[in-house]
């Protein structure tokens, strides 16, 4: 039987129809395939062996994108804006992505196109523009499974584009202005909230430190002082002792106490300015002693 050769890439699949049944999905390879009958003649053969009718489909399996071009959708507060979403996705079925529906492009554009609305239908202006990151997770998740049932795997669908009226431009970005500056205001405060903070700490800090020096100068002051004290103490106690010897050594040597009478008087004789008073003793006619 005469046969036909085909060659698939790597990055394709082929569906593989005899008669218009499907018998088998091709993947990357060679492959030879009957050719289609040319002609009608009559022979033994052709009567009792028909020749099928073979087709081959090719489905890429790359990864591509898919701009869902703005589309004006009101949202919960009744606010029109114009959304564009792009959708990143790959063929994982090949039989599936053919037979469950006509076109799995259109269909996955349309069903993220309901996606959409339905979600921008239950978010405000606010919530879109604060949080567009809910916006396309949440297209993700309602196109996810859908898209599963014809062969198709998305990676991802970000909102692209978000166009609004010219007078509600004009105010929302006043709005964005006022709440960055608002921003900017808070970060300022618990700026300077958290200055106050550390300098009140650093300054209790300090007046710890320097109550604890205090004290710390007053029992060094005090431990001095009485250290003092017990200095002049024991000074005046061994005072007291040499005394003690010295008057001890005076009675029992009383030559010792004259010695030290006789030095003190030569030492008052060396100063022109001192004064010495004697006190003698003389009897009176009546013969009684009398202090002259």
């Amino acid at each position: 039987m005469p046969k036909r050769e085909i060659i698939i890439k790597d990055t394709h699949r082929a569906l593989y129809y005899e008669d218009g049944q499907m018998l088998r999905v091709l993947g990357a390879g060679r492959y030879k395939l009957p050719l289609p009958k040319e002609g009608v003649g009559f022979s033994l053969w052709a009567l009792f062996r028909r020749r099928p009718i073979c087709e081959v489909i090719l489905v890429d399996m790359r990864a591509r994108d898919l701009t869902i071009k703005g589309q004006e959708i009101l949202t919960s507060d009744k606010v029109a804006i114009r959304v564009s979403i792009l959708v990143q996705f790959a063929v994982v079925d090949a039989k599936a992505a053919i037979h469950a529906v006509a076109n799995y492009e259109d269909r996955l554009y349309s069903d993220v196109q309901l996606a959409a609305r339905r979600s921008l239908a239950a978010m405000s202006l606010e919530e879109i523009m604060t949080n567009r990151h809910r916006l396309s997770e949440e297209i993700l998740r309602d196109v996810k499974e859908a898209a599963a049932g014809y062969g198709v795997a998305i990676a991802r669908a970000d909102v692209k584009d978000l166009v609004f009226p010219g007078n509600l431009q004009e105010i929302m970005n006043r709005v964005l202005a006022a709440e960055r500056m608002s921003q900017a205001q808070l970060v300022e405060a618990r700026t300077k909230s958290e200055v106050q903070r550390i300098e009140a700490q650093s300054k209790a800090e300090a007046q710890r430190l320097q109550a604890q020096a205090d004290v710390e100068g007053q029992r060094l002051q005090a431990q001095a002082k009485a250290e003092s004290t017990r200095l002049a103490v024991l000074a005046e106690t061994q005072a007291l002792e040499e005394r003690s010897k010295m008057a001890a050594a005076y009675v029992n040597h009383p030559a010792l106490l004259r010695l030290e009478e006789l030095t003190t008087l030569r030492d008052l004789a060396r100063n022109a300015n001192a004064r010495l008073y004697l006190n003698f003793k003389e009897r009176n006619g009546l013969g009684n002693e009398v202090e002259k």
